[in-house]
């Protein structure tokens, strides 16, 4: 393998690893449904199609990854779920 070759693998290993966070949200007893999704429509960008099935798949399986991507981007919309009294964390 050829130092240009090493040097591209490295750099999409890298691409691939900084992807690799998630928010999860946690399913709680307090917020309502229609809360939940316009908080996710509002923190991360949801469709409102998309915020109701994580709602429902939150209700139902107790979890469910909301948002991927780069953890400077994720913390402070975790931060904000969290400030909305939602329960979340990144993984």
């Amino acid at each position: 393998m050829s130092t240009k070759e090493r040097i591209l693998e490295e750099v999409l290993v890298e691409e691939e690893t900084v992807n690799q966070n998630e928010i999860v949200l946690f399913n709680d007893d307090v917020n309502s449904f229609d809360y939940v999704i316009e908080t996710l429509v509002d923190v991360c960008e949801h469709s409102p199609q998309q915020a109701e099935q994580c709602s429902l798949i939150v209700h139902y399986k107790g979890k469910c990854t909301v948002k991927t991507g780069e953890y400077d981007d994720l913390k402070p919309r975790c931060s904000r779920l969290l400030q909305a009294g939602l329960s979340a964390e990144i993984v």
